[in-house]
């Protein structure tokens, strides 16, 4: 699955979801305290194995980081959905155009996607995120909660970000990437179809 980050990340950028050092990555096996995550500051399409940033989770969540590494900007958003441990999981975090061309024009993409049964059979939306700064805690808990029920549950595999891209959310890398896939293929139709979101009637 180390593999498969620096894959999905290569494919990403071949379709235009990120810029050269965009996007991140984690994932975390079944009862491991190591979280695997991309890099930061680096270019995403020469991502390998050996590239990826190894951070020890502790048993109250905190992170312990080795000396000299530098994780994704974004850690804090991939800790919080990481401490959970009951099951593999990969986090994916990209920047795709339509999904954020949509959230500017002012569409619901939770609401949108109920009307498109080849993403709401397959993909749980969730409620999207405001506009908040990249990297940043409130990104990160904002993000956490969208995704999460009262408990602390995931419940949904998919988050949009204001202005910003996505968190998808998986049992492997290539997994997350179909959930942003779905509903980027679903962004694309309604805005190249010109149809405004408040003349849109959604079932």
């Amino acid at each position: 699955m180390l593999t498969a980050i620096g894959d999905v990340m290569r494919r990403a950028y071949e379709k235009g979801w990120i810029t050269t050092r965009d996007g991140n990555i984690s994932l975390r096996r079944r009862n491991s305290d190591m979280l695997y995550i991309t890099p930061s500051g680096v270019r995403k399409t020469i991502i390998h194995p050996e590239s990826i940033v190894k951070v020890k989770i502790g048993d109250e969540g905190e992170l312990i980081i080795p000396a000299g590494a530098t994780p994704s900007g974004e850690l804090e958003m991939h800790r919080l959905l990481q401490i959970e441990n009951s099951c593999t999981r990969a986090v994916v975090h990209l920047h795709p155009t339509h999904i954020v061309s949509a959230l500017f024009a002012g569409w619901d993409l939770q609401r949108l996607a109920a009307s498109f049964p080849e993403v709401n059979r397959y993909t749980r939306v969730g409620p999207s995120v405001p506009v908040l700064p990249a990297t940043s805690k409130d990104l990160a808990e904002h993000t956490f909660a969208a995704m999460t029920d009262i408990m602390g549950n995931r419940i949904y595999d998919i988050v949009a970000q204001g202005g910003h891209g996505v968190c998808a959310v998986a049992g492997d890398p290539w997994a997350a990437y179909e959930h942003i896939e779905r509903l980027e293929h679903i962004c694309e139709i309604v805005l190249k179809s010109g149809v405004k979101p408040n003349n849109r009637q959604e079932t």
